[in-house]
């Protein structure tokens, strides 16, 4: 996970992580990461270039936490349903957690960043992929009736990212097993008879 950096530069990071998850990106300044490591600030632009490339670090290694987290829970289960159940707990109680890389996906003043587009385009795609081969596979042992999985797929995940702010913000409703499973129940059942 960590190959490639030096013990100053993880220092540096798990100190800034802390610090952007607290004050965000924008607040964040050099001096402050610095003076959390009891470093120069000097010393800070011997490992990183910018505080961009140091978020920049920082939400990738965050990415991976969660799509490793995701895959472990999901092959534990051994049908569709339960797979696709347990993708969105596990989704939504990992992003909780990982301040930083939910504010890369949903803070609009980040946008103009070009690693911050390629790591949303990549997570949508990667989201895509995995809803799409729980969905195949589904269809195959009959558990699901799919007629576009593309877009059965596309929609699971746009769903999902709609149900981020309330579940983050723990929503009383959707933090119960109760809740997630009636919040499953529409999302893939609807609510016609």
């Amino acid at each position: 996970m960590d190959i490639g950096l030096s013990n100053a530069q993880l220092v540096i990071i798990k100190a800034a992580q802390d610090i952007f998850a607290k004050f965000g990106f924008r607040k964040t300044t050099m001096n402050d990461i610095a003076r959390a490591t009891h470093k120069a600030k000097s010393s800070i632009y011997r490992y990183f270039k910018s505080k961009e490339e140091i978020f920049q670090t920082i939400v990738e290694k965050e990415s991976q936490i969660l799509k490793e987290k995701i895959e472990k829970s999901i092959t534990a289960q051994n049908n569709p349903e339960k797979k696709l159940r347990t993708y969105v707990i596990t989704r939504m109680k990992v992003l909780k957690n990982l301040a930083n890389f939910y504010s890369a996906l949903k803070d609009e003043y980040l946008k103009h960043f070009v690693f911050i587009e390629k790591i949303r385009k990549k997570y949508l795609e990667d989201e895509i992929r995995v809803i799409k081969k729980i969905l195949k596979s589904g269809v195959k042992q009959g558990a699901f009736v799919i007629e576009d999985l593309e877009l059965t797929a596309f929609t699971i995940v746009i769903a999902l990212k709609g149900l981020e702010y309330p579940l983050i913000q723990e929503s009383e409703i959707l933090n119960t097993d109760q809740g997630i499973d009636s919040l499953l129940k529409i999302l893939f059942n609807g609510i016609t008879k």
